[in-house]
C-alpha cells in the first residue's frame, strides 16, 4: 500500500536557514546562517577511451563518481583496503579506512567504526579535488551517520534527550559546523537509512511502530535536501531498511525491494505503487536501480556462486519501462549496483560478450538505457574450459584422478569416457560445489575430476580397466544460467603399474623434499599453474620430521616398482638408506628406513629418477671420486632395490659438481642426464636406452646460480619432463621440457613453489 503527500516541492537553490544547536563544552560555534550545499563536482578533462583495469583482488565495488570508482579488498584477509581508481588513466589511490560509503559522486565517505553507523567521526574525501578531506564529528550531537550528501554535508540521525529522533543535515565549512533539522520525519523513526543524493533529493527509509498489538512497519520518505523537508511519504509492506542499498529514486519514480524478491515502484506524480514479484528465497532481495522511468533489477550474486551448488538460474540485470512495459537485459548478471553521477548507474557484473568488470548504465539518445564497460577485470563471464590435467600416460591403478579445469566451479558436468578400441564407455553427471564437504568431484581452484576407482565402482568399463587409448568429452552447464554451456573433448593413453618420478603422495603432481637449517625435512606438494606457466605450491609444506642433518645427500629416485616416488638418503658414515613411501592420493606415509649398504661416501654425486635402460623403472647413477660414472638398475624389489653396480663412464665425470636425472627430455630412446661443470655450464647426456649415453651437448651457462637442480617429472602434463632449480636467497625457477635435444628447456620462469617459507639448505 502506498500513500503520497499532496504536494511536491522543487529543489531549492540553496539552504537558507539553519537550526542552531548548542553542542556543549568545547564544541565549535555555529553561525546564524549556513553555507549552501556544495555544487556537483566537475568531471575531469578529457574522456575515457577504453576500459581501465579493475583492481585485482577487489572484494567489492563500493562507489563511483565522474572521475573514478572505489573498490574494497582485504589485506591479510582481515583488514579492508579501499582503492579509488581513475577512469582517465587507471591509476589508483589507497584510502585508509575501516568502512566507506558512496555519495554517487567523486566524494567518498570513510570512517573507522565497525559499521557505517558506528563511525561517529566521518571523513568526506573529494577525489576530484586531490582527495581534499572534510572531517565531521557527530559525537557532540549524539548522532549517528546516515549518508553523505555532498563534499561537506552528511545526514545524521540524532537522538534527543527525551529519546525522540531527528534527521539532520550536518555541514562543516572551515572550523564551523552547522546543522539543520529535516522536517517531516516522525519522532518515533528508528534506524534511518538513505540512498545517495539524486537531483537534490534522497529517499530515506526507517522503521515505525504502531497498532495494537504494536508491530513494526517500514516507511519511505523523499527528502528535498535544499528545503530540508520531506515532500512525500510511502508506507509499504514486506520491506526493511538496508543502508539505502536496496532502494532508488529518479525524477519520476521511486523503487525498493522487499522480502522474498518483491520489487516495489512508485510513480512520484500519482503516488501509485506497483509490485513485481520474483520467485526468490525468504530474505533475498533484488539489486535496485532507476534511470528516469526505467526500473532495473537482477539477482545480486557472485559469478562463481555461493559454493552450495544452488542450481536456480539468476535473474539477469534487466531494465523495464514503468510507462510502456518494455523490458530487456542489460547484463548477464549483477553483483552490485550503485547510483552514479549525472543520473547514471554503475554496476559490477558481467556480459558474455565483454566479460567481467564495472559497467556504466546511462540513457541513450533514444531514451533507453544501455550498458558500457568502463573497467575490466580481464576475466570471462561465460564458462570456459581451461584445459585437462591428465598425466600424459595415465595409470589405471593409481589414486590419481583424471582432472579438468574450468573458469569457475558452479557447473554441472556431463562426462563421458570411452575406450577407443573396445568401445566400452562410462557416463556420469558431476554436480560441482565447494561448500562444507562439497562435491566429491571438485578439487578446488575450479578443477573437477574423477578417479578410476570411482569409474570402476560404477561401470563395467572401469572394472575391466583395459590399457590403451581413451576418448573423453563433457558438456559443462553453468548452474546459475549465466552464459552458454561449454563442450570439450580429448584423449589419453592408459597403462598399469607406472612408477612416478617425483610424486611422493601419488596425487598426480610433483613433490619437492626440502631440508631447513634446523634439520627438518619438508614435503612440498606442487602443481602447475597454466596461467602463470610455472610451478606453484599446492598446499602448505608438510613436515616429515627432524634430524635430517644426519644426511649429506637426499635424493628422490622414483618408485621402486610401481606407485609413489621413494627416496634415498646417505648418512655421513657413507651408509645409504631407502625410504619406502606409500602415497594415497592425499598424503604420504613413510616406512622405517632400510639400509642399502655402506661405502657410498666414495661417490661425489648421486641422482635418480630416470629410466636409463628402458625397463620402465627409474634407476640410480653416481659419480665416484675418480670421475667414473656408475649405474644402479632398479630391481623393483624393496628388499634389494638396486642391482649390482655397472660402470657406464670410465672417467671425466669428476669435472661436474652436480648431475641430475631428468627423464627423457631430449626426445631420444630413454632417460637422460644433465651435468653442471665447475664453470656453471650445463651439459645434456642423451640416454641410449642401454644405460649408456651419447656424446654430451652443451645446454648453456650460468647454472652455478643454483644450489639444486631437480628433475621433477612432467609437471605441466605435456608428456615431457621438466626441471626445477633452487638457488641462494630462497629463489626458485621452473624450466619446462621441450622434448628437443637441441634446446631441451624453455626459458626459465620464476617459481614460488618453495620461496614462501624459510630458506632451505638442500632440495631434492
Amino acid at each position: 500500500m502506498s500513500s503520497a503527500s499532496t504536494t511536491r516541492r522543487g529543489v531549492s537553490a540553496a539552504i537558507t536557514t539553519v537550526l542552531a544547536v548548542t553542542l556543549g563544552a568545547g564544541a565549535l560555534s555555529l553561525p546564524a546562517a549556513a553555507a549552501p550545499l556544495s555544487a556537483a563536482v566537475a568531471a575531469e578533462a578529457g574522456t575515457q577511451n577504453a576500459p581501465v583495469a579493475y583492481p585485482t583482488n577487489a572484494f567489492s565495488f563500493r562507489a563511483a563518481g565522474k572521475t573514478g570508482f572505489l573498490t574494497q579488498g582485504w589485506e591479510g584477509g582481515t583488514r579492508p583496503v579501499f582503492k579509488w581508481t581513475r577512469f582517465a588513466d587507471g591509476s589508483a589511490t589507497t584510502i585508509d579506512a575501516a568502512v566507506a560509503d558512496s555519495t554517487a559522486s567523486d566524494v567518498v565517505m570513510t570512517g573507522q567504526g565497525q559499521t557505517l553507523r558506528r563511525s561517529l567521526v566521518v571523513k568526506l574525501h573529494d577525489m576530484a579535488d586531490g582527495g581534499r578531506t572534510v572531517t565531521i564529528d557527530l559525537r557532540p550531537l549524539n548522532g549517528v551517520y546516515v549518508r553523505a550528501v555532498s563534499r561537506d554535508t552528511v545526514l545524521a540521525e540524532v537522538t534527543k534527550a527525551d529519546g525522540s529522533v531527528e534527521l539532520r543535515l550536518v555541514t562543516r565549512a572551515g572550523d564551523t559546523v552547522t546543522q539543520r533539522k529535516v522536517d517531516g520525519i516522525p519522532s518515533g523513526a528508528s534506524t534511518i537509512t538513505s540512498t545517495p543524493a539524486r537531483d537534490g533529493s534522497v529517499l530515506v527509509d526507517y522503521y515505525l511502530r504502531s497498532g495494537t498489538p504494536a508491530t513494526w512497519r517500514t516507511e519511505y520518505a523523499v527528502v528535498d535536501l535544499a528545503a530540508a523537508k520531506v515532500v512525500s511519504t510511502h508506507e509499504t509492506a514486506g520491506s526493511y531498511s538496508g543502508q539505502g542499498e536496496y532502494s532508488a529514486l529518479s525524477a519520476t519514480h521511486l523503487a525498493w525491494t522487499g522480502d522474498e524478491g518483491k520489487y516495489y515502484t512508485v510513480d512520484r506524480a500519482t503516488g501509485v505503487e506497483s509490485v513485481l514479484d520474483f520467485d526468490l528465497y525468504e530474505g533475498e532481495r533484488m539489486a535496485v536501480g532507476l534511470l528516469g522511468p526505467w526500473a532495473m533489477y537482477g539477482t545480486p550474486a557472485t559469478l562463481a556462486g555461493d559454493g552450495t551448488g544452488d542450481t536456480r538460474p539468476l535473474i539477469p540485470f534487466t531494465t523495464k519501462s514503468l510507462t510502456s512495459g518494455e523490458s530487456f537485459k542489460l547484463l548477464d548478471y549483477v553483483n552490485t549496483a550503485k547510483p552514479g553521477p549525472d543520473g547514471t548507474l554503475l554496476v559490477r557484473g558481467g556480459t558474455v560478450e565483454q566479460g567481467e568488470g564495472l559497467y556504466r548504465i546511462a540513457l541513450c539518445a533514444d531514451g533507453k538505457p544501455a550498458a558500457e564497460l568502463v573497467a575490466s577485470t580481464g576475466q570471462p563471464t561465460k564458462l570456459l574450459h581451461l584445459g585437462p590435467q591428465i598425466p600424459h600416460t595415465f595409470d589405471l591403478v593409481a589414486p590419481i584422478p583424471l582432472k579438468w579445469q574450468l573458469s569457475r566451479e558452479n557447473a554441472d558436468v556431463d562426462l563421458r569416457i570411452t575406450h577407443r578400441a573396445a568401445g566400452k564407455s562410462f557416463s556420469k553427471k558431476l554436480h560441482l560445489h565447494s561448500e562444507s564437504a562439497g562435491s566429491p568431484y571438485y578439487y578446488g581452484d575450479n578443477v573437477f575430476g574423477i578417479t578410476w576407482a570411482e569409474i570402476a565402482a560404477e561401470s563395467q568399463m572401469g572394472k575391466d580397466a583395459e590399457v590403451g587409448t581413451y576418448d573423453w568429452s563433457f558438456t559443462a552447464t553453468p548452474q546459475n544460467g549465466v552464459g552458454p554451456a561449454v563442450e570439450a573433448s580429448g584423449s589419453f593413453t592408459a597403462a598399469k603399474g607406472l612408477s612416478t618420478p617425483h610424486d611422493v603422495n601419488w596425487n598426480g603432481t610433483p613433490d619437492l623434499l626440502a631440508r631447513d637449517a634446523q634439520g627438518v625435512l619438508w614435503r612440498a606438494d606442487t602443481k602447475y599453474d597454466a596461467t602463470k606457466k610455472t610451478l606453484v605450491a599446492f598446499y602448505e609444506p608438510n613436515r616429515i620430521g627432524g634430524g635430517w642433518q644426519a644426511y649429506d645427500r637426499i635424493e628422490t629416485v622414483g618408485g621402486i616398482g610401481a606407485g609413489s616416488a621413494d627416496f634415498v638418503a646417505r648418512d655421513k658414515g657413507g651408509v645409504l638408506w631407502l625410504y619406502d613411501v606409500t602415497g594415497n592420493g592425499h598424503g604420504a606415509s613413510f616406512a622405517a628406513r632400510k639400509s642399502i649398504g655402506g661405502g657410498w661416501n666414495t661417490y661425489t654425486q648421486i641422482t635418480g629418477g630416470s629410466d636409463l635402460n628402458g625397463d620402465g623403472r627409474a634407476d640410480l647413477v653416481a659419480t665416484d671420486k675418480a670421475g667414473a660414472l656408475w649405474l644402479y638398475k632398479n630391481t623393483g624389489n624393496l628388499s634389494a632395490p638396486f642391482a649390482k653396480r655397472q660402470k657406464i663412464g670410465n672417467g671425466g665425470w669428476g669435472v661436474y659438481n652436480q648431475i641430475t636425472a631428468t627423464g627423457n627430455i631430449g626426445g631420444a630412446a630413454a632417460g637422460d642426464l644433465v651435468a653442471r661443470d665447475k664453470a656453471g655450464v650445463l651439459w645434456l647426456y642423451l640416454g641410449k636406452g642401454d644405460g649408456t649415453f651419447a656424446a654430451r651437448k652443451q645446454i648453456g651457462g650460468g647454472w652455478n646460480a643454483y644450489t639444486d637442480t631437480i628433475g621433477i617429472g612432467d609437471a605441466n602434463n605435456d608428456g615431457r619432463p621438466d626441471l626445477y632449480a633452487y638457488g641462494p636467497g630462497n629463489t626458485g625457477y621452473f624450466y619446462a621440457g621441450t622434448g628437443d635435444y637441441r634446446k631441451p628447456f624453455a626459458g626459465r620462469v620464476s617459481s614460488p613453489a618453495l620461496t614462501e617459507g624459510p630458506a632451505y639448505n638442500h632440495v631434492s
